[in-house]
């Protein structure tokens, strides 16, 4: 597994410049990744999100600590890196990153919003809530549960995560 080699600090970002410039960045469907693939892009994608709230200074109204538990918070910030990465690509336009940057006010907008739905923040976090349709179940009661440990939780988070794709891929043979 790659979190032997996980580094949660400023300089970790810095470790994956060189191996994404290495190929054009492509659109991820979460749904459709590998067990490996998965590992590979939650730590990526982790070491990018922790590198764009310091550097932004983005409080936890729209990047949290368990952003990784939230779906639609995935998708976004997933989306958002692959945008940086095109925008900054050496063979770029020069005026790409002011795209970004446009594109990324935005998605802070989107972001606060499914944020604020969700109900998660800095101290506390629960899955987001379902809204149940006509002739569906209520959806079950959710509690909010204390964060301790941000980092242990993204570890655990995403063990669970490839082991579930471990047991898909398993089931398909």
């Amino acid at each position: 597994m790659l979190f032997g080699s996980v580094r949660f600090d400023d300089d970790a970002f810095d470790d994956l410049a060189a191996p994404l410039l290495a190929e054009p960045p492509h659109p991820i469907n979460w749904n459709l990744l590998t067990a490996k693939e998965a590992e590979i892009e939650w730590v990526r994608l982790n070491r990018w999100v922790d590198w764009l709230r310091r550097t932004y200074g983005l409080p936890a109204s729209v990047v949290p600590p368990l952003w990784h538990r939230h779906p639609e918070l995935v998708w976004e910030l997933s989306a958002l890196h692959l945008h940086w990465l095109s925008a900054y690509d050496p063979d770029q336009h020069a005026s790409a990153p002011f795209g970004w940057h446009r594109d990324f006010a935005d998605a802070r907008g989107r972001l606060h919003d499914w944020v604020a739905t969700a109900g998660t923040r800095l101290d506390r976090d629960r899955p987001t809530r379902q809204t149940a349709w006509p002739g569906e179940p209520p959806a079950a009661t959710i509690d909010d549960v204390g964060i301790t440990d941000r980092n242990d939780d993204f570890v655990e988070f995403v063990v669970a995560d490839v082991e579930r794709r471990r047991a898909a891929e398993r089931d398909l043979v």
